[in-house]
C-alpha cells in the first residue's frame, strides 16, 4: 500500500468543517465562521456584467491590475500602508493566501510563533511548511489579546515567523495598537516576518484596527472580501508583501492555483471601490447579536469575554466536548474549543454569523441544557 507524505499525514481535518457537513439542517448552527448576509446588489451585479462582457479568461497571475489598484488605494486609507500594485497578489481567499505565505517563507528547523489559542490553520500551514510551531499564549485574563512581552519571551535564533490575527478567530479578541507596534518592532530588530492576518479587520466594534506593516516592512499583511461583504464562496482575498517577498510569494500561487476568479475579481473591485452602506449595516447588526449571546451566557454562568470583534464568542464552560455534544443533541451547533490550541481545551467557540431569533432560540436551549 502506498503511504501519503508523512507531513499530510500527520494533519487531522479540520473539527469545524467535520460537525459543518454532519450539521441536523433543523438545529441552529454557532459553529460555521460564515456571514449569514447576502452578497451585496451591487457587486452581484457587477459580476453579472462580468460574466456578459467576457470576464471568464485567465487573469494575471497577481490578478487584475483594476483590483490590485484598489487594494492599494484602501490600504493607504484605512491601514496607512504605503504600498503599489506589484507587491499585491490576488489570491483564492485568505486561506491560499496563508498557505502561500507559509510555504514562501518557512522550512525545516524553523520556529514560528502562533496564537494560542488561535485559528486551526495557523498550525497546520506551518506543519505543511515542515517548520517548527511555538505557540504564544493569550490567556482569558488578558482578553484573549497578544501581548508584546509573551511574544518577545518566545524568540530565540531560529525564530522565523510570527502570525498574528486581530480581529481574532476564535476569541473576538482585537490587538491594542501599542502591543502591534512592539511586536513590529521586535520583527524588526530580531528580524523576523510578520504574517498579519486582517481578514475581519472590518467587523470590529467600539475600536479600530492596527496593522503591524504600518510600522515594519517585515510583515506580510492577508485580507480579503469573505467575511466584510459575504463572499464567501466567491473565493477573492489578498496578500501585500514587499518587494523582497513578493517573487517568492507569486512562485508558489503561480503553481498552486494561478489566479484567484476572474468574475469574482470584478466583484471585489465593486465592493472596494461601490457604496459600503451594507458593511455599515452588517457590523451593526453583528454588534446587537454579539450583545445577546455575550449577556445570555453569562447569565448562564459560562464565563465569557465582551468580544471587540469578529463573530465568534468563546466562552468558558466545564467539559467542553460533553457541552458540544449535549447541545448539539438539544438543537445548538457549537465547536469544542480544544482544536484552538491548549487554552481553549476548557472553552466552547461560538458563532453569531446567525439571525438575531436564531440566537435567542439557541440560548434559550442552552439555558435549559443538562449535561
Amino acid at each position: 500500500m502506498l503511504n501519503p507524505a508523512k507531513r499530510v499525514e500527520e494533519i487531522e481535518l479540520s473539527l469545524i468543517r467535520k460537525m459543518f457537513e454532519v450539521t441536523n439542517p433543523d438545529a441552529v448552527n454557532l459553529g460555521i465562521g460564515e456571514p449569514d448576509f447576502d452578497v451585496p446588489q451591487n457587486i452581484k451585479d457587477a459580476m453579472k456584467r462580468a460574466i456578459d462582457e467576457g470576464y471568464t479568461k485567465y487573469t494575471s497571475n497577481k490578478g487584475l491590475i483594476e483590483l490590485r489598484e484598489a487594494i492599494v488605494d484602501k490600504l493607504a486609507k484605512d491601514n496607512n500602508i504605503k504600498t503599489d500594485a506589484e507587491n499585491v497578489i490576488v489570491t483564492c481567499g485568505a486561506s491560499e493566501s496563508l498557505y502561500a505565505a507559509a510555504q514562501a517563507l518557512f522550512g525545516k528547523g524553523d520556529n514560528v510563533l502562533v496564537p494560542n489559542p488561535g485559528f486551526l490553520s495557523y498550525y497546520t500551514c506551518v506543519q505543511l511548511a515542515e517548520a517548527n510551531v511555538v505557540e504564544v499564549t493569550t490567556p482569558m485574563e488578558n482578553d484573549f489579546k497578544m501581548k508584546v512581552d509573551d511574544v518577545q519571551e518566545k524568540i530565540d535564533k531560529n525564530t522565523k515567523g510570527l502570525i498574528i490575527n486581530s480581529p481574532s478567530n476564535p476569541t473576538g479578541a482585537v490587538m491594542d495598537k501599542e502591543d502591534i507596534k512592539g511586536i513590529a518592532d521586535l520583527a524588526t530588530d530580531h528580524d523576523f516576518y510578520i504574517i498579519s492576518d486582517e481578514i475581519y479587520e472590518k467587523i470590529i466594534y467600539g475600536t479600530k484596527n492596527h496593522s503591524p506593516a504600518e510600522y515594519c516592512d517585515n510583515v506580510i499583511t492577508i485580507n480579503g472580501f469573505s467575511k466584510t461583504y459575504a463572499m464567501t464562496g466567491l473565493r477573492v482575498g489578498y496578500m501585500v508583501a514587499n518587494d523582497e517577498v513578493t517573487e517568492n510569494l507569486l512562485k508558489v500561487h503561480q503553481y498552486c492555483t494561478a489566479n484567484a476568479p476572474s468574475v469574482s475579481q470584478v466583484g471585489a473591485i465593486e465592493a472596494l471601490t461601490g457604496p459600503q452602506d451594507s458593511v455599515k449595516k452588517m457590523v451593526s447588526e453583528f454588534s446587537r447579536r454579539r450583545d445577546l449571546i455575550v449577556s445570555s451566557l453569562n447569565d448562564m454562568g459560562y464565563e465569557t469575554v465582551d468580544c471587540q470583534g469578529a463573530f465568534y464568542v468563546f466562552p468558558k464552560v466545564d467539559r467542553p466536548m460533553e457541552f458540544v455534544k449535549a447541545a448539539a443533541e438539544a438543537g445548538v451547533i457549537s465547536v469544542p474549543g480544544s482544536p484552538f490550541g491548549s487554552l481553549g481545551e476548557d472553552h466552547v467557540r461560538m458563532s453569531y454569523a446567525n439571525s438575531y431569533e436564531n440566537i435567542e432560540k439557541a440560548m434559550d436551549i442552552l439555558k435549559d441544557l443538562d449535561y
